[in-house]
């Protein structure tokens, strides 16, 4: 199948043509016939399925074709939420690309910077509105923005939404759209949260889902090295000894632990930043451009700063730190090989994580190719029940202990 088989708009297939897209995206052969026939969605589908184009093509087209001949200020017609800045930019851009030879206007707001030329964008007039809650709410309670003639909502990565805390701000947004209008619903995996929320925003909805979050991309090789905790840095260093790993996403758990390996690596001479949310806003957009522009060699990111970044062609994700939620595995390894593109995923096991390992295994239903030339190689054991619940209690113990003595030091 053809995008032209989709009943798009010369604009859209023009501008699809200048991406050098042709075929579209299984996602994208379901969903965007759908919300062209004004469809309610309830979409499941895991990151690198091309599901930013299944929504933002059809809106634009339905915008395009209703309202592109009309002079004068926009009015705002279509809200795309969304969790983050980093995703909320990278729709944007999206949009930017598909609406280029259209009349469609768009803007982007969210936290973390001044609102002065989020506030001027909006007063211009837009057709099209990506925003994260937090600064939504803000803005719409300060008078800047009303929600009365939106026509097409769309709420994404709506697990990653629910995970950050942002379900109050979404029960609130629903009450101030209006209760007729199309909406679509995309989350990479549906528990009993998900679906209970999605009931109270979809009517009649059509279900699409593609690519289970079970499954990995057959075009991203899977490498394993087990080693040691006090080893990782070293087995790290020696695997980007390697000059032809150029462009590494690397995945740390904790924003300190992505501080503390961007500064490691740079003590070695070997190019890399950190992006984590207490980063400035100015600060993480530098950092992800000059990564973009292969300026940083690597990105050391926790899971919730890397949800919003798409780069064309990443060929290489490193686990620093193995997630112990086997779903996270999918969703961090599937930043490399996107559309198509070759991609490795290269995980760096210590022995508390042994069992994460058994966990993605069985999820992914396939054994990671374990990298028998190590320097590194694993060889202490696995703490014990009952020496992980010694550690545990001292390691509270020793927590009580600091904040009492920073009590008392107060007090005096």
């Amino acid at each position: 199948m053809k995008f032209e088989d989709l009943d798009l708009i010369d604009p859209l297939l023009k501008a699809l043509q200048d991406k050098g897209y042709t075929e579209p995206t299984p996602i994208q052969k379901k969903a965007i016939p759908l919300v062209l026939e004004r469809k309610d969605i309830l979409g499941c589908a895991q990151t690198g399925t091309g599901k930013t184009a299944a929504f933002a093509i059809p809106i634009i087209q339905l915008i395009h074709q209703k309202e592109g001949h009309i002079k004068g200020k926009p009015t705002l017609r279509s809200l795309i939420v969304t969790p983050t800045r980093e995703l909320a930019i990278q729709i944007g851009e999206n949009i930017k690309a598909y609406a280029k030879h259209t009349q469609v206007k768009h803007t982007v707001i969210f936290g973390g910077v001044k609102q002065h030329k989020q506030v001027a964008s909006m007063k211009q007039g837009v057709h099209i509105l990506v925003a994260t809650p937090g600064r939504l709410l803000d803005l719409i309670s300060q008078g800047f923005i009303s929600l009365k003639d939106v026509k097409l909502f769309v709420l994404d990565e709506a697990d990653r939404m629910l995970d950050m805390g942002f379900i109050h701000d979404i029960k609130k947004l629903l009450t101030l759209l209006p209760q007729k209008r199309q909406s679509l619903f995309f989350s990479a995996t549906m528990p009993d949260s998900i679906v209970k929320l999605s009931r109270s925003i979809l009517k009649n909805p059509v279900k699409i889902e593609v690519a289970a979050v079970s499954s990995t991309a057959e075009t991203i090789q899977q490498y394993l090295y087990y080693t040691n905790k006090s080893s990782k840095k070293e087995l790290l260093v020696h695997i980007l000894e390697d000059r032809g790993i150029d462009q590494v996403l690397l995945f740390s758990k904790t924003k300190h632990g992505a501080d503390r390996i961007a500064r490691d690596l740079k003590k070695k001479h070997i190019n890399a930043a950190a992006l984590h949310g207490d980063k400035a806003q100015n600060h993480r957009q530098k950092v992800l451009g000059q990564f973009k522009d292969g300026k940083i060699r690597v990105l050391v990111a926790t899971d919730i700063a890397a949800r919003g970044i798409d780069i064309d062609k990443l060929r290489y994700v490193i686990n620093f730190d193995i997630p112990n939620v086997a779903e996270t595995y999918v969703h961090r390894i599937g930043r490399s090989g996107r559309a198509g593109e070759e991609g490795n995923a290269i995980s760096l096991c210590e022995p508390e994580e042994n069992d994460f390992i058994k966990d993605i295994e069985k999820l992914i239903r396939q054994k990671i190719t374990v990298v028998k030339k190590n320097p590194f190689p694993q060889t202490d054991k696995p703490m014990t029940e009952a020496e992980k619940k010694e550690f545990n209690k001292e390691k509270a113990r020793r927590k009580q202990e600091f904040f009492a003595s920073r009590k008392k030091s107060r007090t005096r």
